[in-house]
C-alpha cells in the first residue's frame, strides 16, 4: 500500500505572530517556520501504518515555494520514504491546492491520503474536503483514530456530540485531528538520511493546472488586546457588574 501525506510550511506556532504596518499580511520576515503541527500528525501516522506493515511506500506533497522543502526533508527524517515539491510563488487558496493535490494522486495512485485537518495558519479546513469531492473518493475528517483492514479503513471522528465511526472503502481521504497520535522527533541519523531521499520538483504548469483566484485577502489586523479582569467581592456584585457593565445578562 502507497500512502500520500499532504504538509504544508507555516508559522512555527510557539511564535507570536506580527502583522505588517500597512495591514496587508502577517509578517514572515526573519520569522521561524515549521511543519503545521496537524501535518505533523499525519505524517506520524502513516509511517506507523508502514512500520506496521500495513503500508509499503510514505510519499509526502507539499505546496509552495523553494522553502517549502525544508519541511519536506523534516517528514522525510521522520519516515516519509520521498517528496514532491509543487513549485509556486506562495501558497494557494484551498481549491488551487485541492486541484494540485488531485493531480499528483491521479499520477501517484496511493490508496491512502492523510492529510492534517487544517493549517494553523489560515485554519480555513478545506482542502481535504475539496480534494475528496474532486477526486469522488470518501472522507473521513477529523480523524482520532484509525483503523486499516480488508481494503478499508474505519476512522473514529470526534463530532460535536462525541465520536462517531465511520468506515470507508479505500482508496480514501483521511484528516487528522490532534488525538490521533503524538509525533515522534527526528533523529540526527534520520535527518542526514533525509538529504539523501528523492525529491522530485514540479510547476502547476506540469501538472496541467491553471490556478485562478477566487478569493482576495483585503486586511489583516491583530486581535484585539484583552483587558485586564477584576475581582469582586460577592455574587451580588458580579450580577450587578454583568447587568450594568458588561451588559452581558
Amino acid at each position: 500500500m502507497k500512502i500520500l501525506v499532504t504538509v504544508k510550511r507555516v508559522i512555527d506556532y510557539n511564535v507570536k505572530v506580527r502583522v505588517k504596518s500597512d495591514n496587508t499580511d502577517v509578517d514572515l520576515a526573519n520569522v521561524k517556520m515549521a511543519l503545521n503541527p496537524f501535518c505533523e500528525i499525519a505524517v506520524e501516522e502513516a509511517v506507523r501504518l508502514k512500520e506496521a506493515g500495513v503500508a509499503t511506500e510514505v510519499v509526502v506533497v507539499s505546496i509552495g515555494p523553494k522553502a517549502c522543502q525544508e519541511q519536506i526533508r523534516t517528514a522525510l527524517a521522520l519516515g516519509a520514504d520521498r517528496g514532491i515539491q509543487i513549485e509556486t510563488d506562495s501558497m494557494p487558496e484551498s481549491l488551487n491546492a485541492a486541484k494540485l493535490l488531485a493531480k499528483v494522486i491521479a499520477e501517484e495512485q496511493p490508496e491512502l491520503i492523510v492529510m492534517g485537518k487544517q493549517a494553523i495558519d489560515s485554519d480555513n479546513n478545506q482542502t481535504g474536503q475539496m480534494l475528496a469531492a474532486l477526486l469522488d473518493m470518501p472522507q473521513g475528517t477529523f480523524a482520532s483514530e484509525l483503523k486499516l483492514e480488508s481494503g478499508k479503513a474505519q476512522v473514529t471522528r470526534e463530532v460535536d456530540g462525541g465520536l462517531q465511526t465511520v468506515e470507508l472503502n479505500l482508496p480514501a481521504i483521511v484528516t487528522t485531528d490532534l488525538r490521533l497520535n503524538e509525533p515522534r522527533y527526528a533523529s540526527l541519523p534520520n535527518i542526514m538520511k533525509a538529504k539523501r531521499k528523492p525529491l522530485a520538483v514540479k510547476t502547476p504548469a506540469d501538472l496541467g493546472v491553471e490556478l485562478k483566484e477566487h478569493s482576495k485577502l483585503i486586511q489583516v489586523t491583530p486581535p484585539a488586546e484583552r483587558q485586564a479582569g477584576i475581582k469582586v467581592a460577592s455574587v451580588d456584585e458580579l450580577v450587578e457588574k454583568l447587568k450594568n457593565e458588561a451588559k452581558v445578562i
